[in-house]
């Protein structure tokens, strides 16, 4: 078969580059020879390759039949069968390269491609995606596909029990996230040391273990959504807490008092604030007035740098961390909002007393700080793979970053069918407000005319304020932020109904199409709505990717105001003055100025790039001083 004939005329506009061409020629090559095997036959054939490989016979001379077997297998087993450029991705990936796959052209399926001819070696072939309901699904999902070529698949989530995750990292392939491969690694190093730890705390955790090792070397990882996970969430630390003891009441008692008084204390007249990055340093006269209140306050045992310390603590609370925005309150605890992705970041506690004083200012129970047993962070954790790859939506000017940190390029693969997304002009208001009753009236006309509308938001208050105004206008509508992320996929997949209206906090990575159906195809498709632009313009390319989707019709439009977030975090406070005197003048006059959102944006982004290089710079440096006093230093 000529493969050139089976791609798309678009892709073909677009060109090819030759070696995937040869390679993807070989692979439709083979398709006719697998149409009439019967299932065990198929079978057999995947076992013959296996055998190949162990025996050592290159994995590249490999790629052809064992792309040619799954993709038979996903026909068989899924009714999918992987498109040609599908397959061109599923070449670029084993290339050690990040797949630039818009949105809807089926990444979850392109998978299966390298992680098959991966596990064929039998050491283990990981996927790393964002959360743990997209690795269950996908897992669940792609798991008939394997099972007819004799691979064995594991899930690993958050709640899955030692024995359970040591079983899954036995199977041949292993979907899970970006969080639990990082823990498991360093309770894996931890273990090295349970000889040393057998009468601690530490080695009292590996008592529930089964024998043998948890997670095996790290051989293979494929990872999903890798612009959010290898470059936005590069820097966060993985940290496998120790529960400190003996002063949690003297410390208790310093989170409360800071709490209740750090509302006494006013910007620039106590102390002052720094934006990049956030902190706060009480001067002379807050010093003064810290004392004179601890002195009333009757604190025990606590000295004066460790009073100012909190209150400092205290005060940055006030400033940076907001309710509904960066955390959530569940009961009586506090939880994590992901900035990236909107979504809950179970588990996790900000570090250094940060999560205890948001406790003492939303009046909960302070949970013990915790001390470090070992720390890896995200960059660190998959700059170790033997071989490593990516998918993602977006990527744009983020990919030299991608080839210095984790020398991975970049391959973008066309679309399936032409896009039809439309670029609505972009809308800048003066005020918050404007925006917001802009956007309502945006979407009671594109209802109307029966598209359907998602509205992006970058917090979970913003959706929810314009949830409240949608109502007062009684549009109809539904909310998917992290309060509701049991219905997520419910809420995603009915987004594309005819006159639906969503309302969604950050969707990056969230995994679940948004398919429309026949009367909001002919009505337009979906029109998406962006609020405001995120700290990364990934995440705003990753909502537009909503639209448009495998040749769908749709549009989008950026609807911002001279009061977002962005502009504040990205310019100087100079280019700030100078727009916000331009606040009162009707929405016409400010067309221009969206260059000022996107300077800002980028300002910030190569902010991020400076802090995830001097972070890698700083780990080199002290990875090689520990190696000389022969110490580990993700322990030590």
């Amino acid at each position: 078969m000529n493969s050139v004939l089976a791609l798309p005329r678009w892709i073909r506009q677009r060109g090819a580059d030759s070696r995937r061409q040869q390679q993807l020629d070989r692979i439709l090559a083979e398709a006719p020879a697998l149409r009439p095997l019967a299932d065990d036959q198929l079978h057999k054939a995947s076992l013959a390759l296996r055998y190949r490989m162990r025996s050592g016979e290159p994995a590249e001379s490999l790629l052809a039949p064992a792309y040619a077997l799954v993709r038979e297998a996903g026909r068989r087993a899924l009714g999918m069968e992987h498109f040609p450029v599908q397959l061109v991705a599923g070449v670029a990936l084993w290339e050690q390269s990040v797949a630039v796959m818009q949105t809807g052209e089926g990444k979850t399926l392109t998978a299966t491609l390298p992680l098959y001819l991966a596990a064929l070696a039998g050491q283990g072939a990981h996927l790393a995606t964002a959360n743990d309901y997209l690795a269950t699904r996908d897992s669940d999902w792609m798991r008939p596909l394997y099972s007819l070529l004799g691979m064995t698949v594991g899930t690993i989530v958050s709640r899955t029990e030692p024995a359970a995750r040591a079983a899954a990292y036995r199977r041949e392939i292993t979907y899970t996230t970006a969080r639990e491969l990082g823990f498991d690694f360093l309770r894996e190093r931890l273990r090295q040391r349970a000889g040393d730890l057998a009468e601690t705390a530490v080695g009292a955790c590996f008592d529930a273990l089964p024998p043998g090792n948890l997670q095996p070397p790290l051989f293979f990882c494929l990872v999903d959504e890798a612009d959010s996970i290898l470059i936005d969430e590069a820097r966060t630390p993985l940290v496998l807490s120790l529960l400190a003891t003996g002063e949690l009441n003297r410390r208790t008692e310093l989170y409360r008092w800071a709490a209740s008084v750090a509302s006494q204390f006013r910007a620039e007249e106590h102390y002052q604030v720094e934006r990049q990055p956030p902190q706060v340093k009480l001067n002379r006269v807050g010093r003064e007035r810290a004392r004179q209140l601890a002195g009333s306050g009757h604190l025990q045992g606590v000295t004066t740098p460790e009073m100012l310390e909190q209150l400092e603590l205290a005060l940055l609370v006030e400033q940076f961390y907001f309710r509904d925005r960066h955390y959530i309150v569940r009961g009586s605890e506090v939880v994590i909002v992901d900035e990236f992705s909107g979504r809950l970041a179970e588990g996790r506690q900000w570090r250094a007393g940060l999560h205890q004083a948001i406790e003492a200012r939303e009046g909960l129970a302070i949970s013990p700080e915790s001390g470090e047993a070992a720390r890896i962070t995200i960059q660190d954790l998959f700059r170790r793979y033997r071989q490593l790859a990516g998918m993602t939506g977006t990527l744009a000017h983020s990919a030299p970053e991608l080839e210095q940190l984790y020398r991975l390029r970049a391959a973008e693969i066309p679309t399936n069918r032409p896009p039809r997304r439309v670029a609505w002009p972009t809308l800048v208001c003066g005020t918050a407000v404007a925006k917001w009753a802009a956007i309502a009236r945006e979407v009671a006309e594109v209802q109307a005319t029966g598209r359907p509308v998602l509205i992006g938001t970058r917090s979970i208050d913003k959706s929810e304020c314009l949830a409240n105004l949608l109502r007062d206008q009684r549009i109809e509508h539904a909310v998917l932020n992290a309060r509701d992320l049991a219905r997520e996929a419910e809420l995603v997949e009915a987004a594309g109904r005819r006159g639906q209206v969503t309302v969604a906090t950050n969707l990056a990575g969230r995994g679940t199409d948004i398919q429309l159906d026949e009367a909001a195809f002919h009505a337009g498709g979906l029109h998406v709505i962006l609020s405001e632009l995120h700290e990364s313009a990934r995440i705003d390319r990753q909502l537009i990717g909503r639209c448009g989707r495998q040749g769908d019709p749709g549009s989008y439009r950026c609807m911002l105001s001279l009061e977002d977030e962005i502009l504040k975090q990205g310019l100087s406070s100079r280019a700030l003055a100078k727009l916000q005197r331009r606040a009162a003048e009707p929405a016409s006059q400010l067309s221009g100025l969206e260059r000022y959102f996107h300077r800002a944006q980028r300002q910030i982004e190569r902010r991020h790039f400076r802090e995830r290089r001097m972070l890698l710079y700083q780990q080199q440096q002290t990875t090689e001083v520990f190696q000389e006093l022969g110490l580990d230093p993700l322990l030590d």
